[in-house]
Order: structure tokens, then sequence, then C-alpha cells
């Protein structure tokens, strides 16, 4: 059972997606991209520092709380949740938990206020789930560092106006070699090489990074040298829960449209709902659905609770990605050719889950992960 507060948060954010970011989901997509005036809206209701602590101007809510806003978020837009999903689970939750005071009172009111996006920028062409294989190179100098490579697949690179850059300070040190960077995007060096053409989430940028002799002061490294993979690791439970909260807000979407049309549409005398065929597939979707919610707050819960639940997040986020996709393209088959239509929503949802599935760990690395806890 959900508290009287997390109904109420569930609520108010339903009603600010379905009103003022649904409407409009297909448009930002066209456009590529999102108003300010929205974040600003956004940051009103607390949605960029959801667990953040009120002194910091977050809403200090609980980890099942975040879960139902993203759900909300991401059956309003997929591509918004994502970018709320990093800036709260990898951004906020990162310099919380590994930042210095002075980092925590320089950036985090920016980034709770919705006044900055954060990007995090740890994937690279031939370092993906194996992030030990990182090769972007931090050089340290007098007063900071050098910071030189290139990073792949990095969600809000180009609008971005905050980093978190893993790279590595020690090369003879494998991963222990690792360190973490906070770092404005504007400063010379950091540059953006290419803005991703993608399947799906197009009004969330992702794009290539190059860092060219970039210089950082030496107050902008998070924690020690070497601490830079467990920092990134260290958020892995929020961010799965994060991303199997947004699988389920998308599929929570399309099943609606689907089950809408099939109350409508007639065939045969009857609308088509009371046909078994499509009936019983809507009562499978609707069961998967229900499942997927069930695992992700349980994993919320657990986070919550102060218990160690990689495994259930990454059960919820395994889960979730899969049966995402399965829900709905059961919707699209409900439609059947209205569902290949763009105007029908349920062709852009289907593009905006399936990276779901790659994103913040594979479905094999999720099964690893499992696989180690049994």
């Amino acid at each position: 059972m959900l508290t009287d507060i997390q109904v109420a948060i569930r609520d108010t954010v339903r009603a600010f997606v379905q009103d003022s970011i649904r409407p409009n989901s297909a448009r930002y997509e066209a456009e590529g991209g999102y108003p300010s005036a929205l974040f600003q809206d956004m940051a009103g209701l607390g949605l960029w520092g959801m667990t953040a602590p009120e002194a910091f101007g977050g809403a200090e809510a609980d980890s099942v709380s975040y879960a139902l806003a993203l759900m909300e978020l991401a059956a309003g837009d997929g591509a918004l949740s994502t970018i709320v999903s990093i800036q709260n689970s990898i951004l906020v939750s990162g310099l919380l938990k590994d930042g210095s005071d002075a980092q925590k009172a320089r950036f985090l009111p920016y980034l709770i206020g919705g006044r900055t996006i954060g990007a995090f920028a740890l994937t690279e062409a031939d370092a993906g789930s194996d992030a030990a294989a990182i090769r972007t190179r931090a050089i340290r100098v007098d007063g900071g560092w050098r910071i030189s490579g290139a990073k792949q697949f990095i969600t809000s690179g180009k609008i971005a106006g905050l980093a978190m850059i893993i790279a590595l300070t020690d090369p003879d040190a494998g991963k222990k070699g690792l360190s973490a960077f906070i770092v404005p995007t504007d400063r010379p060096g950091y540059a953006v090489d290419k803005v991703e053409h993608k399947m799906g989430q197009g009004a969330s940028d992702t794009c290539a990074l190059r860092f060219d002799d970039m210089f950082v002061e030496d107050d902008l490294l998070i924690g020690q040298p070497g601490q830079g993979y467990a920092i990134a690791l260290a958020n892995l439970e929020t961010g799965r829960i994060g991303i199997a909260a947004q699988c389920v807000g998308m599929a929570q979407a399309a099943l609606e449209i689907a089950v809408a049309y099939a109350k409508d549409r007639r065939s045969f005398g009857k609308a088509i709902i009371d046909h078994q065929a499509v009936g019983f597939r809507l009562a499978d979707l609707a069961t998967r659905l229900e499942a997927a919610r069930q695992l992700v707050l349980h994993a919320a819960r657990t986070k919550d609770a102060g218990a160690p639940c990689l495994a259930q997040a990454s059960m919820a986020k395994l889960f979730a990605s899969e049966a995402a996709e399965a829900i709905v393209s059961g919707a699209m088959q409900t439609l059947g050719g209205y569902g290949y239509l763009e105007e029908y929503g349920v062709a852009k949802i289907y593009r905006d889950v399936r990276v779901c599935q790659i994103y913040e760990g594979t479905s094999d690395i999720q099964r690893m992960v499992i696989a180690r806890s049994l």
C-alpha cells in the first residue's frame, strides 16, 4: 500500500504531466528538445532533486515516491524521464554521497533548481559495460588536471551545463586508477563532436563528446583519486530503479491507448475488447505491467529500508524493460494499422522504450548481476 504522501506526489505529478507534457510530447520530439520554462515548472514540483535534502532545495522524498514520479513522467514523455533520471540518480545523488561541502554548495542548487542539466560521461566507444577499459586520461598538472579523450552515448551532452566525467588518472591501477570529476561544460576543451540521430527519445540529446587538454581544477575532483569506479557504481541501485520505473510508465501509457481503442473500435457487432483474442491479449499485457510495477516498488521499498538492493534493482530493470517492449508491441497490435501511425502515440512509445534494455546496464549485464547474487 502507498502512503498518503506517496499518493499525493504521484497524483500531483500525473496531473502536471497529463496537462503540460503529454499533449506536447510529439512537438518536443520534432523540435529535438524542451523549453527551459518547462524545466523551471518541474523544479517547482521538486522533480530535479526528489530524494535530496530540503537544505539543498530538494523534495526529500523517499525512493518509492521517486519511482512513482518517474512512472508518471515517462507516461507523458519517455525522453524527459531519462533526463530527470540521470539528474536525480547520478548527478544529484553522486554529489550528495561523494561531493565535498564546497561542491554541494556550488552545484546542487543549480541542478535541483532545474537551472543546470547534468550529463554523466562514463561510456566510451570501446568501454561500455566494461568501465575498467576507459581510456580518457586525466594527467595531474600544477593546480589541477588536464583531461583528454572521448566519450560516447552521453545523454544531455549538448544541453548540459555540468558533466560528471570518469577518467583514468593511474594507468597502472586498472579500475582503481579511475577518478571522477564534476566539470562545467563551458570551459575550453569540452566539445560536442556529434549529436546522435537515434531511433527514439529524440527530444533528449545523446552525444559523442571530446575533451581536448581540458584543464580541471583540483577542487573539481570528486572524492579522492582512484575512487571514480566506486563512485560510478555507487548509484546503480537508484539508476536502475529509475529506468525500471520509466519502463512501467511508458508501458502504462501504451496500454491505456490500447484499452481505450479496444473499447471504442467495433468489429462483427461488438467492441473488439469483447473478442477473446483481444481481451486475453490485453489481460496478459496488464498482468505483465503490474508485475513490473511491483518489482520496481519492491526494489524502491528495499532501498528506503536501508538494505542493499542491487539485485532487486537489476531484477526490476531487467523484467520491466523487457516486459515494456512486449506490452507496447501488444498495444500496437491491438490498434492494428492505426498503431503503426505516429498520430496514435503508440509508435513513439515503442521507439522510446526500446533503449531501456540497453542503457544503465544491458539486459545481459542485469542477468550477470542477478546470477552473482545467487
